[in-house]
């Protein structure tokens, strides 16, 4: 492990699809909390609605996370609107609906929180999502403030041809063979491994490259601990109150 002194770089928090340690994953809710927490930047998932609206939610099907059921793909904008995405912690939060990204971006347009925006089309191709979500971030002006990433990496290689000038990260859990070298040669700025996939060699080679490292899901304190002395990029995290005391102990 590296000496406390030898930081020169701090851990980002990014807290996983909100505050969703303790409050409806995904929901304004659990962004707001987010930011009251101290995160530096909110990770969450977007799908297309029926109408072609991109919506706020991990899951493909709504069943999970709401107290609905069915495919997103297969339900218009207003039509989740209806769904209470606080079901997921049954009885301890009102009703809180599924929102809209564009929901999400009036939330924090005038703040300083980093976007990490996983495009879920790795099961079902949203046709168009890539465009739909960029003219948004255009309309917001927040183009210095996402980070796309998908498990659909053909996706970030299409992000990286139509806005290069947005940071894209592949999303992966599985150990790659010279994952560092496969970033860069593909032109993304980061790897989002689990944090599973990593080991110091596997941390050192993907340094070597110039290329960051958003790692999720850390939710364990010596994990947190050991990846911040590692100087990743950023801590994805369901409990930013808690990776954000660990980091800043090690400044």
């Amino acid at each position: 492990m590296m000496e406390k002194e030898a930081y020169t770089v701090m851990s980002k928090v990014f807290a996983h699809r909100g505050f969703s340690g303790q409050y409806p994953e995904n929901t304004l809710l659990a962004f707001r909390k987010a930011i009251e927490a101290g995160c530096d930047g909110i990770e969450l998932d977007v799908h297309l609605s029926k109408d072609g609206i991109p919506v706020v939610i991990h899951d493909e099907r709504i069943d999970r996370t709401t107290d609905g059921t069915g495919e997103i793909r297969n339900y218009t904008a207003e039509e989740l609107r209806r769904f209470d995405a606080g079901a997921i912690m049954p009885g301890r939060f009102a009703f809180e609906p599924i929102p809209t990204l564009e929901e999400y971006f009036t939330l924090v347009k005038d703040s300083s929180i980093v976007t990490n925006i996983e495009l879920k089309n790795g099961v079902f191709r949203y046709e168009g999502m890539e465009e739909k979500v960029i003219q948004m971030i255009h309309n917001y002006h927040l183009e210095d403030r996402i980070i796309f990433s998908s498990f659909n990496h053909e996706s970030i290689a299409l992000c990286r041809q139509l806005i290069p000038e947005i940071r894209c990260g592949f999303l992966y859990d599985c150990w790659l063979l010279h994952s560092g070298t496969y970033a860069k040669t593909n032109g993304v700025q980061y790897l989002h491994p689990s944090f599973y996939s990593l080991n110091d060699q596997v941390i050192e080679e993907v340094h070597r490259e110039g290329i960051g490292l958003n790692v999720w899901t850390v939710n364990n304190e010596s994990v947190m601990r050991y990846l911040a002395q590692k100087q990743v990029h950023g801590l994805i995290t369901n409990y930013p109150d808690l990776c954000r005391r660990i980091v800043d102990s090690l400044a």
